[in-house]
Parts: C-alpha cells; structure tokens; sequence
C-alpha cells in the first residue's frame, strides 16, 4: 500500500470510522493546582526499551475537539511509523494556553522517540503528521487540534529560519517542564 494510501486508510478507518486502536475512557486525573491538571490514560505516560538511533524529545499539544483520544491516535499512527521509535511518554498536562489566551486550555503531552532521521527530516516528517491530523495554521499561538514540536533532538544545538534547537522558551514552559518531570528517562 501506498503511504497516500495509508494514510488515507488511516483518516477514513481509525480516526473517523469504526476501528478505535484504544479505549480512552480508562483515565485518571491528578489535580496539581488550579490551573493543572495530569492526565494518565492507557498510553501515556508509556515506557519501552531503547532500539537504538538519535533521541529526540517531541512536545505535542491541542485544544480543539477530543485531544486525549487525538493522542492515543497519534500515539498509535507513530507506533506504525518507520521513521520513528517511541520509547517513552509523559502523563497528559491540562493547562491553560499563553500567548494568545482567548480560547480553550491546552492539553500537552511528550513522546520520547528513536530516528534516524535528520533533525531537518524529523521537522517535515512531523509537519506532515500534524496535517494528517487536521491541523491549519491560523495565527500564532491559536486554536489547533495538533501541534508537534521537536523540544530537542540529541545535544544538537541550532538555529535556522525552520527549526531552532532547543526548542526556544522550554525551560519557561509548563506545558514542558511538569510532563518532563514526571519521565523515567528525564
């Protein structure tokens, strides 16, 4: 099969047909304060052991529709993928949005997954899993129903026009440091 075709077959029978590779319904909640909330559900958090490749750190995020059930999906199409190896992941953070603050609270979460794509590579490879999962770039810091972005990918540090690593601003992000914390390979 083709990977339109996959993909295609993907869309039609896991995301919006019959077929649930998950039951979300099992979920715990954890209020840390006021304004967070952990997540646990059947794969997040998730541990395995190493294949091998370069690690990269992956932050993934939303706020528009049924996000939890959107990230066992996404859990799932990443596990069948053969550009990248989940090895771990982080509960999920309910959290209220920053920059633009007229919309829903976030839920983010973090995959801890082998490539041995380029840092470049993994970024387009991700652009196309966050179109695969609906997601439109309306402004900055807007409403989305996916966002992936690479925190950070080995001790590789750089800086170009598409992709800045670490990704900037993670060490004043909740969304970020509380998931992080609660990761057995921190």
């Amino acid at each position: 099969m083709s990977p339109q075709h996959q993909i295609i077959y993907y869309i039609n029978n896991v995301l919006w047909g019959t077929q649930h590779p998950t039951r979300v319904e099992m979920q715990k909640r954890k209020q840390l304060n006021e304004k967070h909330t952990l997540i646990f559900t059947q794969h997040f958090p998730y541990n395995t052991k190493s294949k091998g490749g370069y690690k990269a750190l992956l932050g993934i995020g939303g706020n528009i529709g049924d996000v939890v059930r959107r990230f066992e999906h996404l859990f799932w199409y990443l596990k069948r993928s053969s550009f990248v190896y989940i090895i771990e992941t982080a509960p999920i953070l309910k959290n209220p949005p920053f920059g633009y603050l007229e919309q829903g609270d976030f839920y983010n979460s973090l995959i801890l997954v082998e490539t041995h794509l380029t840092p470049q590579a993994l970024l387009r490879y991700m652009l196309r899993v966050e179109k695969v999962f609906g997601r439109k770039r309306l402004f900055k810091d807007g409403p989305r129903t996916l966002d992936i972005d690479i925190i950070f990918y080995e001790n590789v540090k750089m800086d170009t026009e598409s992709l800045t690593l670490p990704h900037p601003g993670w060490m004043q992000r909740s969304s970020v440091l509380i998931p992080l914390s609660h990761m057995k390979g921190r």
